[in-house]
């Protein structure tokens, strides 16, 4: 799972064995000549416990970076000692390692290629959601659209600071851009960009209640062209997730996205009504 090669929409979906979630993607390389969005789904079973790990990876200047974070990232938080016990280091940890490991892979020396990273992760009764770069969650709460992750953008006042006090620059070339090349100021990868551009993850946890509806997780291939509020509109009479998320990913391609779009959703089963699980049952 997690390439969708072809112009139309890869999707698919499933539920935990919990039944405590079901989950849903839908990906299409949209108006674009190549793909270099990746996602991953997966429901393990870590030490007995099941665990949900969730993310998007919008890749830039090639595919090989967004490939290599999802096929490591996830591999390598649920091998860290602290995983259960202090979650949000042992993901900040795993971030900064995994970087690592892909700037030791990478062994081209003609174009820098670098990738977002929006993770979730569904522990007992925890979300915890992870953000380098401008792929974004969303969730529903309460029926209303709560954004838990920041876009990181070279224009924003503490980032441009940052890459600044780093030696870096920002300038305007069509969008401000890091050295006046990159339009994201954190990412995996970007080799010759690393002292500015760095994969430090932003990390917010929201408690799993009766209030959680659903959480988006998407490239800005959706954000681009969809609000916040309008993406959870969208999805909230949709109890199937797999259904909801190629909604998004239909109505960003109406609206005329110019980029790969990718969409995870993930809903709380719990607090459905009947039909929910049902629903989902019937389409894994």
């Amino acid at each position: 799972m997690g390439l969708a090669g072809e112009r139309s929409p890869a999707s698919g979906g499933g539920f935990s064995e919990n039944g405590k979630f079901s989950y849903g993607y839908a990906s299409s390389r949209g108006k674009r000549s190549s793909m270099e969005d990746f996602y991953e789904t997966r429901v393990d079973g870590v030490d007995g416990e099941t665990v949900g790990l969730f993310g998007v990876f919008d890749g830039h200047g090639g595919a090989r970076a967004a490939e290599f974070v999802k096929q490591n990232l996830f591999t390598n938080l649920i091998r860290h000692p602290k995983f259960f016990s202090d979650t949000k280091s042992a993901i900040a940890e795993t971030y900064t390692h995994t970087d690592s490991e892909l700037l030791k892979a990478d062994t081209s020396h003609h174009r820098d290629a670098g990738s977002t990273a929006s993770t979730a992760i569904l522990v007992g009764d925890r979300l915890v959601v992870a953000n380098v770069g401008d792929s974004r969650a969303v969730i529903c709460r309460g029926g209303d659209a709560i954004a838990v992750s920041r876009d990181h953008k070279p224009d924003q006042t503490d980032e441009r600071q940052r890459i600044e006090e780093a030696g870096g620059f920002v300038m305007w070339a069509g969008t401000w851009r890091v050295g006046g090349i990159l339009a994201v100021s954190r990412a995996f990868g970007d080799k010759l960009l690393k002292q500015y551009v760095v994969a430090d993850p932003e990390i917010k946890e929201e408690v799993v209640d009766s209030s959680l509806e659903f959480l988006i997780l998407a490239s800005d291939g959706l954000w681009d062209v969809v609000t916040n509020e309008e993406a959870v509109a969208m999805v909230k009479p949709i109890l199937d997730s797999e259904q909801a998320a190629k909604q998004l990913l239909a109505e960003a391609s109406q609206r005329g996205s110019s980029d790969n779009i990718t969409c995870v959703v993930v809903r709380f089963l719990e607090q459905s009504n009947g039909m929910g699980r049902a629903t989902n049952d019937q389409a894994s």
